[in-house]
Formats: C-alpha cells, sequence, structure tokens
C-alpha cells in the first residue's frame, strides 16, 4: 500500500467473523477501536453484534457457521468463490487494515490473499494449534501480520516460530461469575433455588443443532424422568437455530418438557444451572467461566471424526480441560455421546455436590489467568498496524 500516509478520515477495517463467539469477540474489538478511532469503518462478514456495534455486513454470519471437514467439502465450491469476491472487494474499498475473527480455515487463505495485494491483515483468537495440527503456525506466519491470543500458553508458541503475537486475553473472563450469582441469575429467571436447574447448549451453528438437537431433547427427557422437579434452559444464539431446535422439540413430542428457551442469554442460563449439557467449542470456557459444572459433549460426521482423531496432540478437546491440563470436565465424543451417557454423567455431577463445589473453584482461578482488557490490549494492537499501514492514527 506504499509507505505514503493516509488520513485518518480514510480509515476502513475489514473484518470477517464465521460465528456467535467469533461475533461477540469481534464486537468487542469494534467498540474499542471506535472509542480511540470514531471515524474507523468496518465493512465485512457480520452477526448481530457485530452490526449493533457499526459494522457493515456483506455476506449473513451463518454463511461460515459450518463444522467438521466433510460438511465444509459439500460447499467448498461456494466458499472459495465468496472468499474470492470478499478478497476483491476488500482490496478495492480499498481496507487500511483486514482482521480475520477465528474461522480459521476460511480467514487464513483470505488474510494469504490480501497480504500478498499489500493489505496488513491480523487474525484474532488462535487456531487450536497447540491441541492438533501444529503445522498450521507456519501458514499463520505466511498470512498475517500479527496474531491476537486469548490464552496466556499461545505466545510463546508463535514467538517460537518468529510470528508477531500479542496476548489480550479472554473477554469471557471479564464477566466471569461472582460468588452468589447463582441466586441472582435464578431470581431473574423466576427459579427457585431448590430445585434441580439444567443448562443445555447444544451449539451455536445450525449444522450443529442438526447433529446435537434431537440427542439434547432426548436426553432432556432422561433427566425428567429421574428428576420431575427439573428445570432446562436452552438459550440459542440466533434465528435458524431456534427454529431447528424448535422444529425438533415438536417432531420429538417433547413440548410438554419444563423447558425455557433463551434467545442468547447464555451466561445467565449457566449462572442459574446447577450442571450444563455443553456442545464443545467457546461455550465450554463460557461454562467454566459461569462457574457452572458441566458435561462436555460432540458429534461430528464420521469420516471428519477419524481425521481429527489421527492428528490430536492432547487427549482432551474442552478448553476447561486444555487449561487445567488434565480431565476436570467430563467429555462424551463421537459414540459416545449417548443419551444414556449424557443423562447419567449429568446425573452423577447433580447428585456430586463435592465435585461440584471443587470444579466452581478451580473454575475461579481460570477466570484471574485469563483476566485482562482485551478491548483496549486489542485496540491498542489494530492502533499500532494502522500506523505500520501508513495510517496517520
Amino acid at each position: 500500500m506504499g509507505n505514503a500516509l493516509i488520513p485518518s478520515r480514510a480509515i476502513t477495517i475489514g473484518i470477517v467473523a464465521g460465528e456467535a463467539s467469533g461475533d461477540a469477540l469481534a464486537a468487542t474489538l469494534i467498540h474499542a477501536v471506535r472509542a480511540r478511532l470514531p471515524q474507523a469503518r468496518f465493512v465485512g462478514i457480520a452477526g448481530p453484534r457485530m452490526q449493533a456495534a457499526g459494522c457493515e455486513t456483506w455476506y449473513p454470519l451463518e454463511t461460515l457457521s459450518i463444522h467438521g471437514f466433510v460438511e465444509v467439502i459439500a460447499r467448498l465450491p461456494e466458499l472459495v468463490a465468496i472468499r474470492r469476491a470478499l478478497a476483491a472487494r476488500l482490496a478495492a474499498e480499498p481496507v487500511s487494515l483486514f482482521i480475520g475473527v477465528d474461522a480459521p480455515d476460511f480467514n487464513l487463505g483470505l488474510e494469504a490473499k490480501l497480504k500478498r495485494r499489500g493489505v496488513r491483515t491480523m487474525h484474532f483468537v488462535s487456531p487450536s494449534v497447540w491441541a492438533w495440527r501444529p503445522e498450521r503456525v507456519r501458514r499463520i506466519g505466511r498470512s498475517v501480520h500479527r496474531m491476537l491470543a486469548l490464552f496466556p500458553f499461545e505466545p510463546p508458541i508463535y514467538e517460537a516460530a518468529g510470528v508477531p503475537v500479542t496476548f489480550v486475553g479472554h473477554p469471557l473472563a471479564q464477566q466471569a461469575a461472582a460468588p452468589g450469582s447463582r441466586r441472582e441469575a435464578r431470581e431473574q429467571l423466576k427459579l427457585t433455588l431448590t430445585q434441580p436447574v439444567f443448562a443445555l447448549l447444544p451449539g451455536s451453528r445450525a449444522s450443529e443443532l442438526d447433529m446435537h438437537g434431537d440427542l439434547v431433547l432426548q436426553t432432556a427427557s432422561a433427566l425428567h424422568a429421574a428428576r420431575p422437579d427439573a428445570r432446562f434452559l436452552v438459550p440459542l444464539a440466533t434465528r435458524p437455530t431456534r427454529d431447528r431446535f424448535e422444529a425438533a422439540l415438536y417432531r420429538l413430542g417433547l413440548d410438554k418438557l419444563p423447558l425455557t428457551l433463551l434467545y442468547g442469554h447464555a451466561t445467565d442460563a449457566m449462572r442459574a444451572a446447577d450442571v450444563a449439557l455443553v456442545a464443545s467449542g467457546t461455550a465450554t470456557l463460557e461454562a467454566a467461566l459461569s462457574r457452572c459444572p458441566h458435561v462436555i459433549f460432540y458429534r461430528v460426521n464420521a469420516m471428519t471424526a477419524r481425521i481429527v482423531r489421527r492428528k490430536l496432540l492432547l487427549p482432551w478437546v474442552g478448553l476447561p480441560n486444555v487449561l487445567a491440563g488434565r480431565f476436570v470436565v467430563p467429555e462424551l465424543l463421537q459414540e459416545d455421546a449417548t443419551v444414556d451417557n449424557l443423562a447419567q454423567a449429568a446425573l452423577n455431577l447433580y447428585d456430586d455436590t463435592v465435585t461440584r463445589r471443587r470444579l466452581e473453584a478451580l473454575f475461579a482461578r481460570f477466570a484471574e489467568s485469563l483476566r485482562a482488557d482485551t478491548g483496549t490490549l486489542a485496540g491498542t494492537a489494530v492502533v499500532q498496524e494502522l500506523r505500520a499501514a501508513g495510517v496517520a492514527v
């Protein structure tokens, strides 16, 4: 883009998120940058939180909300076409900086294209290179000028590979539950302190609802049979996921379950719950930071599962277990993710008060290790990259 200074009034920043968790992280970043640079314009692929923060979206967030190798392959021509069109449009704007938020399989390729065209690039949320496919660090170095890392164990990995990296902490840690928040959450949701409450989080992608919707509902039915006074909270991130869940609810004839659907409010649901069933992903960290004992589950296409298992470096996949460096939260994956197994694991955890209290104490320590002023740190890194791109800020 040359060395000539670009006036600050001309700042346009490209940004792409691929799912609800990325939407929340990107919104935090956008607010932080616009607090320092009110004239900054954000464009790309945005969810509702990013749009509320002022980002212009060119494609729906759900366009990229796909999980699994096989599932991606089925839509590969469409995704390649979108990435090509995005790269051309972002270069034509032109953008002063591009930030890919998570969604590495889509964003790293887009970042590489833009970097070759002279656009400064950043990636927010490190791929799980510490868990599998560590060779991606080299590709990341070729694609981005800077990585923004959420976890304290990630920067040394990038520093060893010569990739500029900034630890920004995790914004969820700033919202971590305080002791006594369960009472407040239950009062807000009109639940008593004595009844068993289970939170059910089947995932934020429509494809995850297709895979997990029936499983979660049938597990809730089994739990209700064992604990007739139990209540269930189901936070769903988007209209498509809510529609899929409601369709499964009526198709299975389980619409009489004492179940409350929430639009978002995942943190409130988990703060109120005694135990949660959580699809693997960012929601497991959110559960931990909400001090909610939980069981992790996940299902993918069988071929995807075989590929992932061959490449895994760690014996666990859930973020709480990664942070602990050991199994502290049960994981029921693939063929182990059955109604009987999930229901029994949830009941075991509910009945074991000592284990639940130990988990709550451990989760409080997680919050301390991850707590940082994420918005300020990330916003400062963005301003530094804009200056490196020749923008007068």
